[in-house]
């Protein structure tokens, strides 16, 4: 049977090479060569964003992809981030070790299931519900070689700020707040989303300017914004939603007097 190419293989390539810097940041991992395992789950998160921009250059979205792209995504940014977690810092809790270490990757997991069982359309979307995995992984893994190893943490705070980053990633990632998608760099998406685009060029520089330094801490402001904004949200909607009743009352109220006012005078 004659091998068929068509034009999925070339995005089909970028998510496949996802999954070998996921693989290979795991066994750097084991090897306790922590900064090279990182930078390889950072080129996996290029490869990730890269499949996409290929996909739709050759005209080539499928929903083939969109699962292929999730099984990439679940080995090289939930199960690496996790292993990481559990190697440098859960090992010495034993099973629950394990357990806690796992929250990040079965978040992760369930993230990827939940968008593919919501998937409407294969065009982008300006924003996710729940933090992707991409970002989970971003947030642990540069907390761990950022602060975490570079013992940056007084003793006593350790267990305390490790098991609060890994339990809020995991939240962030299984809520429905909303997050904005990375802006694709098109004069289009520039044009329309000015702000976001500068906010996303400027997280870039920063990260390049301090070597990674900053990539934790703007992560935490990446997940922390769109927590307050969708407390804001919530909050207008309720106050929202209390003016219509109240409203209501008074047009209820209104009626009934009129009614009354009738009454009487026959």
């Amino acid at each position: 049977m004659a091998l068929r190419i068509t034009r999925s293989i070339v995005p089909n390539f970028f998510t496949l090479a996802n999954l070998f810097c996921g693989f290979s940041a795991i066994v750097l991992f084991s090897r306790s060569d922590y900064t090279n395992g990182a930078l390889l789950i950072l080129l996996a998160a290029v490869f990730d964003m890269l499949d996409g921009v290929m996909a739709r250059l050759t005209k080539s979205a499928s929903e083939l992809g969109v699962e292929l792209d999730s099984l990439c995504d679940a080995v090289s940014f939930g199960v690496a981030p996790s292993f990481l977690l559990y190697q440098v810092h859960y090992h010495s809790f034993q099973n629950y070790g394990i357990l806690i270490a796992a929250f990040p990757a079965m978040a992760g997991v369930y993230r990827l299931a939940r968008f593919n069982a919501q998937l409407t359309t294969l065009e982008d979307k300006l924003y996710f519900r729940g933090m992707p995995i991409p970002s989970g992984a971003l947030v642990i893994v540069s907390f761990v070689v950022s602060v975490v190893l570079p013992d940056k943490l007084p003793a006593d705070w350790r267990n305390l700020c490790v098991n609060f980053v890994t339990i809020a990633t995991t939240l962030a990632m299984v809520s429905t707040i909303r997050y904005d998608n990375v802006p694709r760099p098109s004069k289009r998406s520039i044009r329309e989303h000015p702000v976001l685009f500068g906010a996303f060029v400027l997280a870039l520089v920063l990260g390049i300017v301090t070597r990674g330094d900053a990539v934790f801490y703007l992560m935490m402001l990446y997940m922390a914004f769109g927590a307050l904004r969708q407390t804001v949200t919530w909050i207008r909607e309720r106050n929202d939603l209390d003016d219509e009743l109240e409203e209501d009352e008074d047009d209820d109220d209104e009626e009934d007097d009129d009614v009354n006012t009738v009454a009487s005078q026959t």
